[in-house]
């Protein structure tokens, strides 16, 4: 059993559930496989009600869910509320899929030709700490939605939602093995997630490190794998642009989940005209933004989810040159305060590295090309934002920048109806958008001669 502490308090939680086993691992597998024939031949139509009585009762929830993910993983209570709504309007976007996963009729000479989408079978789908509840559902509505059986693993620190997720599923009328929620430590219940031959794809959101080892293992079984990794992402900001306004928008795009986000932009580079206006401004912005209890109501920022992230980011700090902090609680909790750091060096480990806190680093540059150079000089390409009022602009460096999603004049990343995945080292595959239920299935090709 691991014990749960909540980040805001530092105080141990009451309930903290058992880890799976490895014999514990292998019977979930083995009733999710149990389960998987029934479930595939569900009828379309029916699949897609079951779908959507699991988001109904998601969403009657709803504030369970999002109170359960304040007192697990010290996510502001807006957060929390947009991200059980998430998992409601997944479930909600692919309960459309099964009776829309079509196939193909190929013209071919001397016959006929169709193509069908069939499911896996067993699909595990191994859930980060920054947000559980969503990438939860990021994995699991396409993979039931294309009739597969899931078994998921929360992550250690915070497996609260899910295993109440999975909980509702049961009450929403999904059969018994369907959706599995499976606790337990990653190189237990994970790693057999990878092994087991059972499974026949691995969902992974999280390190770059331990994805390369999931993909390796992968590999042996010749498993399908979806990885979603790190992040270092760009914000460019041109002198043409609005310069108030990105400075203002800055903050969120960084410390939103106290800066525990893939997608967080966390090199600001701008174009040096406009560069000390900027820097200015964001000092306001930072200054100001709102580092109180996540509980309240007009948080913007709660604590690192716990001592050990903590930590590891302070001492990124340690070595860095600091321009200006904002503010963060005295006292109890995994408090740190949202932080930026001014660089000229490239080789800068705070520059290169994914610190995965509240800490940006900004850097100057004098034009387009540079401004490519150097977003793109990193192993990660996930996401980033380009503000200019140059459409010309906005579209040639978009173009150029190596990242799966960007933002012009904004910091949006992900919606659940358009696709979302990396370049490089920031990951393998797509998740969401319409898609996402094919990567479920294997497509199978039929020729039928006349």
């Amino acid at each position: 059993m691991s014990t749960l502490i909540n980040p805001t308090t530092g105080v141990e939680l009451d309930h903290s559930p058992a880890s799976a086993t490895l014999v514990e691992a292998d019977a979930a597998i083995a009733r999710a496989h149990d389960a998987f024939p029934a479930w595939r031949d569900v009828a379309p139509g029916e699949r897609a009600r079951l779908l959507r009585a699991f988001a109904a009762i998601v969403d009657a929830h709803l504030e369970e869910l999002a109170q359960l993910e304040v007192l697990n993983a010290g996510h502001t209570i807006g957060n929390a509320r947009w991200e059980a709504g998430n998992v409601r309007d997944c479930l909600n976007y692919y309960s459309a899929a099964p009776e829309r996963l079509f196939g193909r009729q190929i013209p071919v000479a001397g016959g006929t030709d169709v193509t069908f989408h069939e499911p896996l079978g067993v699909v595990g789908i191994i859930v980060p700490w920054n947000f559980p509840m969503p990438i939860a559902a990021w994995g699991f509505a396409p993979a039931l939605a294309a009739g597969n059986t899931v078994v998921l693993k929360p992550a250690e620190l915070t497996p609260l939602t899910a295993i109440r997720i999975g909980e509702l599923a049961v009450e929403a009328g999904l059969p018994e093995g369907v959706l599995t929620i499976v606790p337990g430590k990653g190189s237990v219940v994970g790693e057999r997630f990878v092994t087991h031959p059972l499974v026949r794809k691995v969902c992974f959101t999280g390190s770059t490190g331990v994805g390369k080892k999931i993909m390796a293992g992968c590999a042996d079984q010749v498993k399908r794998v979806t990885l979603e990794l790190g992040g270092k992402s760009a914000n460019i900001v041109f002198a043409d642009t609005d310069v108030a306004a990105a400075a203002a928008s800055a903050p969120s795009a960084v410390f939103d989940n106290a800066g525990q986000d893939c997608c967080a932009r966390s090199r600001i580079l701008v174009q040096r005209s406009a560069y000390d206006e900027f820097v200015g401004r964001l000092e306001t912005a930072v200054r100001a933004f709102r580092v109180i209890d996540p509980a309240d109501e007009q948080s913007e920022m709660g604590p690192m989810v716990s001592a050990g992230q903590r930590d590891a980011v302070q001492a990124y700090l340690d070595t860095a040159t600091v321009a200006f902090t904002g503010s963060a609680p005295d006292g109890p909790g995994w408090w740190l305060p949202p932080t930026v750091v001014e660089t000229t060096d490239t080789r800068d480990a705070i520059w290169q590295e994914e610190v995965f806190g509240p800490v940006v680093a900004v850097m100057a540059f004098d034009d387009e090309d540079e401004a490519i150079t150097l977003a793109n000089d990193s192993d990660y390409g996930l996401s980033g934002s380009i503000f200019t009022s140059d459409v010309g602009r906005a579209l040639r460096v978009a173009r150029r920048v190596e990242a799966g999603n960007l933002s012009v004049n904004s910091h949006s990343s992900v919606r659940y109806w358009t696709p979302f995945g990396g370049y490089k080292q920031s990951g393998l595959g797509r998740e969401l958008g319409p898609d996402a239920p094919n990567a479920f299935t294997e497509e199978k090709n039929v020729f039928i001669a006349h």
